[in-house]
């Protein structure tokens, strides 16, 4: 594919994925927002436990065929669309098998991780898996053509799903049955809609030989995922186990917030990335002149977010959660703040072991962090809640150090470069930390705090306009990614 046609499908798609999770972040907010004052932090608790085990379960219906389909090169339509539909009968077979042996140990899942009583649930929660079947391949075929419209759409018309389904069941006292019922539903809205507009429909044409081309890669993806798996959810198990429901949903609520607003930048851009960097894997300088006009975008946006945040965390729980949820506030700050810095630096590096086909590398560093975080996480919940949330919050750097080491040793990638590529931005963000907080010792009320916000945004920007680089880059983003006068501006 022609460099400026790969480069004009990613912007388009950049812009179709902003505007997705642009929306998306709009109403989501306002969703948790009253969930938030309906249910207790216990509820949130127990989905979260669920959770667990449910996206433990996705990963092995889905085996890894999502990237394979996005990331190999295909001679045709027609050996893509076989690959699709041997994907999807494997997908399809496992998510049965799965479920079914999640419904006889149900039980027995529910009291190994510390809620006994949870087996029906689990088994409920999990009617997800095979519905997730219909969906996966579809979204992949989107994602490899760029068509993040069609993504935009489904993402749409699944977010009103809690506002439709979840509140009015939490109102009427269903507590933790109205979030499952309701992300039953949001999976089942996605694999409908997906269904009807996919050019690929499912077909019973299934092939050994190409399920066995597919496992020689996706069997290191679907690995990948499992110590990806470990590394996000080990703190909740831990928590389950050792702590209480209560504070299970104090850590899990905060962090999946912190989390949804990262992903307001993070989830447009990474899937573009990848879907980029997979088309221009054997050439070096335009990959890697891609990964760093994409890391750069990525820091001019969630460094002030997570600085931000940190510095106004009080406000934000106050505003989004409520008054029961006092003690997430300090869960959310030093959350974000170490999200920013893990996103820019650490993220990005995953999806370039992925792209070159070396997704073994992603298991690697994923393995290499799990040796330290599992230790640190279990001795620091010996000492508390809060000691867990931040030794499980800073150890996260050490996952930066691991990835670092293997771009720079295994893949060549000249990381050094990464780090002076967004210099400017994490100058700007810490200067910006400086002023919000000499702001926030002039006064404490919720409106100062508000202004504070303002006056923080108009100086991180001010600073970044300073460099010619970040100038041009915020000029660029106007231009292409937004409505038709800036580009007549141009």
């Amino acid at each position: 594919m022609n460099n400026a046609i790969l480069k004009n499908k990613m912007l388009n798609a950049a812009k179709w994925s902003s505007i997705t999770e642009i929306t998306v972040k709009i109403i989501a907010p306002f969703t948790n927002m009253v969930l938030a004052r309906i249910l207790a932090p216990e509820a949130f608790g127990i989905v979260a436990t669920v959770t667990m085990i449910t996206s433990f379960a996705d990963m092995f219906t889905d085996a890894g065929f999502q990237k394979y389909l996005v990331q190999h090169e295909f001679r045709d339509n027609k050996e893509k669309y076989k690959n699709a539909n041997v994907a999807f009968l494997t997908n399809l077979f496992l998510s049965f098998l799965i479920w079914g042996i999640i419904v006889s140990f149900s039980e027995r899942i529910a009291i190994l991780i510390g809620n006994p009583g949870l087996g029906i649930v689990i088994s409920v929660s999990c009617l997800q898996l095979p519905i997730t079947a219909f969906s996966s391949i579809q979204m992949a075929l989107y994602r490899r053509e760029f068509d993040f419209k069609t993504l935009f759409l489904v993402r749409v018309i699944s977010i009103f799903i809690p506002v439709l389904i979840t509140i009015p069941l939490a109102l009427l006292g269903f507590s933790y049955w109205s979030l499952i019922i309701g992300n039953i539903f949001m999976t089942l809205s996605n694999a409908i809609f997906l269904t009807i507009k996919s050019k690929w429909k499912p077909k019973l044409f299934f092939r050994l030989k190409i399920l066995k081309e597919m496992l020689s890669f996706s069997i290191w993806s679907l690995i990948e995922a499992i110590s990806i798996w470990l590394t996000i959810w080990i703190d909740t198990f831990i928590i389950a186990s050792a702590l209480s429901e209560h504070y299970l949903g104090i850590y899990k609520t905060s962090t999946t917030m912190v989390n949804a607003l990262m992903a307001t930048v993070t989830a447009s851009i990474v899937p573009v990335l990848f879907s980029t960097l997979s088309r221009l894997q054997n050439n070096n300088e335009e990959f890697n002149k891609t990964f760093f006009q994409m890391q750069r975008l990525v820091s001019i946006l969630v460094f002030p977010m997570g600085v931000g945040v940190f510095l106004f965390s009080d406000l934000a729980t106050r505003i989004l959660l409520g008054s029961q949820w006092t003690e997430a506030g300090r869960v959310i700050g030093i959350w974000a703040l170490t999200s920013a810095i893990v996103i820019v630096l650490s993220h990005f590096c995953s999806e370039v072991f992925r792209a070159k086909g070396k997704p073994r590398l992603s298991f690697l560093a994923q393995m290499l962090h799990l040796i330290v975080l599992v230790p640190v996480c279990i001795i620091s919940s010996k000492f508390g809640f809060w000691a867990l949330v931040y030794a499980r919050s800073w150890v996260r750097l050490q996952g930066v150090l691991v990835d670092f080491l293997l771009m720079y040793f295994v893949i060549k990638f000249p990381i050094f470069k990464s780090i002076t590529n967004i210099l400017p931005t994490a100058t700007a963000a810490l200067l910006m930390g400086v002023f919000g907080y000499i702001l926030k010792q002039l006064n404490d009320s919720v409106v100062w705090d508000s202004l504070s916000i303002s006056f923080c945004i108009f100086f991180y920007f001010g600073i970044l306009y300073i460099y010619p680089v970040t100038r041009k880059e915020i000029n660029v983003v106007m231009n292409k990614l937004f409505p038709s006068r800036f580009r007549k501006s141009s």
